[in-house]
């Protein structure tokens, strides 16, 4: 009788022992993925917001092309779009008056300003 009361005791200190232990695992668990989770929001807020920022402001500057549009290509190439299709333009460059098609993702700015006082008034 006196043998199955120590067992029981010492059974209940080992369960006890157990839980305080996973408890203080959990803890350091989640105190080494602390620096991980801040370094993956940190890298989100410095590196790929700006980054998809900037690739919307691109997108929407090629879908707002028009005709008589000065435009540069990422290839360095600058004209004047005088035809443009679903996906392609042409460009008049050069003092021969030159025309070349290219892609729409291939126009890397837009040299001509058409809504300077809308912008400025929103701001």
């Amino acid at each position: 009788m006196d043998f199955s009361i120590n067992y029981m005791l010492m059974e209940a200190t080992a369960s006890a022992n157990t839980a305080a232990t996973e408890e203080v695992g959990m803890g350091v668990l989640l105190l080494q993925l602390l620096p991980m989770v801040i370094l993956v929001v940190f890298m989100y807020l410095l590196m790929i917001r700006p980054q998809k920022k900037k690739e919307k402001e691109q997108k929407e500057m090629r879908d707002n092309l028009q005709i008589g549009d000065e435009v540069t290509t990422i290839g360095g190439i600058t004209g004047i779009i005088v035809r443009k299709g679903e996906d392609t333009v042409v460009i008049e460059t050069g003092g021969d008056r030159s025309k070349i098609r290219v892609k729409t993702w291939a126009i890397s700015e837009n040299l001509t300003i058409h809504d300077m006082p809308e912008e400025s008034a929103k701001k």
